[in-house]
């Protein structure tokens, strides 16, 4: 089975379907606000601000990696402009700037899920890949609740570019003593190491990433965002044509983050709650 869903993989329509997938979520976000506008409650709110919060990621290898979750710092700038209120719905697009640290962590144990402990050092085996990203999402948000003051529930989604920009290795052992799979069933319980000594071949990743969460605003004060949030890449890290060893290398990301919104433009219309 793993066989020929490594063969899919590689098959270009398959590249193809997913680079559809993107530009359809392009299109979508940027025809999504001119297409609403005038059909319900005029709105031309801008907001601005910042954001930070923890991404947990990993890398989605085929042949598999065992892994973990990698633990990184992201934030940057925000971004937000409500178009008009539709019914009881919120219509807004919202875009973003980060600095994002991501990559994978491996999970190294034996048969018996125990770590791996090497013979040279006497340590548990660990290695993690960090990676910095420059990541720029744009959303289609829905909102419903309070625009002024008070609460609001959202939800977004739309696509996510990210522009590599370093890497670096967290490696506890030497890499010519690393401990194999042995023939008797000891040692690693994966024999798959290819990806520890392989740069980033792909600099531009890309993805479709979507979220919810609950805002508080403020007139006075502004606007206060807690979201969780998931990203997934459709693009790979590395090569992946039958000359290539992984077939499949994209990212996957979970994110929890606050974020602070200050109003530049606002509607004036005193109803507005």
């Amino acid at each position: 089975m793993s066989s020929v869903f490594s063969v899919l993989k590689r098959n270009k329509p398959a590249l193809d379907f997913h680079r559809l997938c993107f530009l359809f979520f392009c299109f979508f976000i940027f025809s999504f606000s001119p297409a609403v506008a005038q059909v319900g409650e005029h709105r031309n709110d801008l907001s601005v601000g910042f954001n930070g919060g923890v991404a947990l990621s990993n890398v989605s290898f085929l042949p598999k990696v065992p892994q973990g979750m990698h633990t990184g710092l992201t934030g940057g700038l925000s971004f937000r402009y409500v178009s008009e209120k539709y019914f009881s719905s919120i219509c807004a697009v919202t875009a973003e700037v980060n600095y994002a640290q991501i990559g994978w962590k491996e999970s190294i144990l034996t048969p018996d899920d125990e770590p791996v402990i090497n013979r040279t050092t006497g340590l548990p085996e660990e290695y993690q890949r960090d990676m910095t990203y420059v990541q720029v999402p744009v959303f289609a948000r829905l909102g419903w609740g309070r625009e002024r003051r008070g609460f609001q529930f959202f939800f977004q989604v739309g696509p996510q570019v990210g522009f590599f920009l370093n890497e670096k290795t967290k490696m506890n052992f030497p890499w010519e003593s690393r401990t194999p799979v042995y023939s008797d069933g000891s040692g690693r319980t994966s024999s798959i190491v290819a990806q520890d000594t392989m740069a980033v071949e792909h600099k531009l990743d890309y993805g479709i990433a979507g979220g919810m969460g609950l805002e508080f605003s403020h007139p006075k004060i502004g606007h206060f965002l807690l979201e969780g949030r998931y990203y997934y890449g459709l693009g790979n890290i590395y090569g992946n044509t039958k000359r290539d060893y992984f077939a499949l290398s994209n990212f996957s990301n979970i994110i929890v983050k606050l974020t602070y919104l200050f109003d530049l433009k606002r509607t004036k219309n005193p109803k507005i709650k």
